[in-house]
Formats: structure tokens, sequence, C-alpha cells
């Protein structure tokens, strides 16, 4: 199983699967291990509440997501410091992996550092990512079993003179354009479109169960080998896609402070040819124990690792900057 890591694509436009990687570390974990991975059972035996993909969705419904969506992510972006554990079980492939991780962010627009650190676990293989921004560059340091450590390094003035080139409203804002819980989050959202939302309880919690979708175009733009099938009168169905392959994306955000709780990526899981059937989640990834606005350890940010097989990837990333969509 190889799971690949690179910069981030230009936008806007439909991912590729090249593409898919530069993105949210836990959507290329599932996209690209299950384009090489065989079948196996879901991650969670419990359904999925319904398919993503139906009739289509009110503007006005579709508009509500997206607000909730984006002003959580937000809710992170602006604040002044967060600290928080993540909790994820993903599954890849004839294989569960399960594993924990933790995330410190502080200050505000140019003064904004981050640190991800997270690890994935299954029989005697470990996958670990490590991800940390000093404000003057980004380290990004990946290791995937015994598969050497590749560490790369980015600048972090020049992606954000990138962004004020390319006309974004706050050029200050680089952290989802370079690492960390942020452009996880919102490389999420730019590959998905979130079409409703729905209260209801988590643990007691008020919450919205936000559903998103793959947009028009953009699974057959990754997987150009499904284009009859989409042309199909029904359309692309969930049991047309790979196993292991997102059909849809939930969020659970908190309602009383629009703090994303859960992310959980949905699918039709099993060997191909299979039966219509649920959807249900084939990997999940909790947030939890979120302080916002606390005290962090402002150490946490100095990173000074070994020079030996550092790479300077700037070039690369600046050159293949786009703005996410709005």
């Amino acid at each position: 199983m190889t799971v690949s890591f690179l910069g981030p694509p230009r936008l806007p436009g439909m991912p590729s699967r090249a593409a898919v990687a530069a993105g949210s570390l836990l959507l290329a974990a599932i996209i690209l291990a299950a384009l090489a991975a065989d079948a196996a059972q879901s991650v969670y035996s419990r359904g999925a509440a319904r398919a993503a993909h139906g009739p289509a969705v009110p503007e006005e419904a579709a508009a509500q997501a997206e607000r909730i969506v984006a002003s959580s992510l937000a809710r992170i972006g602006r604040a002044a410091s967060v600290s928080l554990k993540l909790r994820q079980r993903v599954r890849i492939g004839d294989r569960v992996l399960v594993g924990a991780g933790r995330y410190l962010q502080a200050g505000q627009g140019e003064e904004q550092r981050f640190r991800l650190e997270t690890s994935l676990t299954c029989d005697s293989e470990s996958f670990t990512v490590t991800e940390v921004s000093d404000g003057l560059f980004c380290w990004l340091n990946r290791s995937a079993g015994e598969k050497e450590i590749t560490l790369h390094r980015i600048d972090v003035q020049r992606v954000r003179s990138q962004l004020e080139k390319l006309g974004a409203a706050d050029p200050s804002d680089t952290a989802p354009y370079l690492g960390g819980l942020q452009r996880n989050l919102w490389w999420t959202r730019q590959w998905f479109r979130f079409t409703t939302a729905t209260a209801a309880e988590l643990d007691g919690r008020p919450v919205w169960i936000v559903d998103g979708e793959w947009p028009p175009g953009a699974v057959v733009a990754l997987l150009p080998e499904l284009e009859s099938a989409a042309a199909e009168p029904d359309g692309l169905q969930p049991e047309d896609l790979p196993d292991g392959v997102p059909w849809a994306v939930r969020f659970t955000i908190a309602r009383d402070d629009l703090l994303l709780r859960r992310i959980e990526f949905l699918a039709r899981p099993g060997p191909r040819p299979i039966e219509p059937g649920p959807i249900e989640p084939i990997a999940v990834v909790e947030l939890l124990e979120i302080e916002i606005d606390g005290p962090v350890d402002a150490t946490a940010f100095f990173y000074q690792p070994a020079a030996e097989g550092l790479i300077d990837f700037t070039e690369y990333w600046v050159s293949t900057l786009g703005l996410m969509r709005p």
C-alpha cells in the first residue's frame, strides 16, 4: 500500500488522482489506497442515514449547509489559539487502521503557527505525519511503515506573496495552503459540495449533521473509467465507485460554538461488482478535547529537523498554488 503526499494542485478545476493527494491527508489516504487495494469490510457496521446523491437539493438548503461549514472552518482559522486531540479509524483495502493525533495552533494572520501530529497503525505497520509551521517555514514530515522518511520545507513568505498575486482576500491566511488541520478541512470542502444541514444531537450536544457530495463531473475527472457508468440514465451510484473511494462526506458541527466534532467519509463497501445498498462510514475522524483561545506552549512550534534528506519544496508548491473556492 502506498499513500502519496504532494503539493497542492492548481485550482479551480476538477481533481486528478495526484490533486486529491495534495489536499486533505485523510481524503488522500482513502482514495489513493482504495484505487490500489482490494475489498474489505466497513470500518463500522452501522449504516449511514442516507445516500448523499439523489434528487436535486433546494438552493436554500445547500446555501445553509455551505455557510455552516465555512463558518466552522473560519472559527478555527480566526481563533487566537487552538488545542485539540484527534482519533481516527480508516478502512484501507482489507485492513483497518486506527490512530490518534494532536493539533496546536497559535497566533493570527502572519503570526499564525501550527503543529499537527498524527499516526495510523495496522498490524506491524505505522504511518505518521508531522506538519509544523513556525511562521517562517512549513515543514512536512512523513513516514510510511519501513519506508524512508520524507521531509519537505516550504517558505511561508513565498506562499503569502503568491496568494497576494492571485488576489486572495487575505494573503496572510496561509494555513489552508500549507498544512495542518486547516488544510485538511479546507481541502475536504474544496472537493465536496455541502448540500443539507440537519439538526440532531451527538452525546447530548445539539449539532448540525452536514452532508456533502462530489460536484458534477468530479468523480469522472478523477476516475475516467467511470464515464460510461455516469452516462447511464440513473447516473453514477455508490456501487459504481471502486471499493474504498468515498461517495459522500459528513461533518458533525456543534450548534452552540460551530466547532467541528466529527468527519465521516461514506461509501458502499465490498468487493466489486456489488449489489446496491446503503452507504456506510469507511473513515472517521473525531476532534476531541477542543480548547479555543487557551494557553499554548510556544515551544511546540520550534522545529529543527536534521538537514539530511531535506527537500526544499517551495518552488513547486508556489508554482501550483490556486485559490480555494469561495
